[in-house]
């Protein structure tokens, strides 16, 4: 598996949600779910719809941890998901397969749908992990608070949460672009 990187670029954001509406709704709210929310990917995809009509907060219990997680829904992306889901039955997976009955897409659909947008942008090293390292980069960037980031992420520590947003790499290469002998 190779390692991606969160997107650093605001206006690249803004090309991804652009490029993202071209292939669908459904497209454009998986990447700025997972940007606005830092869930896992198999935790997104594992969203239902009453998982977000008429709530504050999304609540599940996480895939990995098998603990409870419960993030705010703010009022930016509750439009958004409203939007979608309109005439949608509760039941119903957010990003619903066209495939078979009703399940979600794939991790690996989900992979597919994110880096052709990526490549037409022209972005590398992106993959479904992309969409919770930006929203942990962003919310660094913006709080610079990485005790609230580490607790959103359930990481041990600060530095394993630095790391994971790619602040560590930044600061790495920032004192060797300053240095030359």
């Amino acid at each position: 598996m190779k390692f991606v990187q969160p997107i650093r670029d605001k206006h690249k954001i803004e090309e991804m949600k652009n490029e993202l509406l071209k292939s669908g709704y459904k497209n454009y709210l998986l990447f700025v779910a997972g940007i606005n929310t830092g869930l896992r990917i198999s935790d997104l995809l594992r969203l239902r719809v009453y998982h977000v009509r008429d709530r504050n907060h999304i609540i599940i219990i996480e895939k990995k941890t098998g603990k409870e997680k419960r993030f705010l829904i703010n009022s930016q992306l509750r439009k958004d998901f409203e939007k979608y889901i309109r005439n949608m039955s509760d039941d119903t997976y957010l990003f619903k397969s066209r495939k078979g009955e009703n399940n979600p897409i794939s991790r690996i659909q989900a992979y597919r749908i994110l880096n052709n947008a990526a490549s037409i942008i022209g972005l590398s090293e992106i993959g479904t992990h992309t969409l919770r390292k930006t929203f942990g980069y962003w919310h660094y960037q913006i709080y610079k608070d990485i005790a609230i980031l580490q607790d959103i992420f359930n990481h041990s520590s600060p530095s394993i949460t630095l790391r994971y947003i790619g602040i560590t790499q930044d600061l790495k290469d920032k004192t060797i672009e300053d240095f030359y002998l």
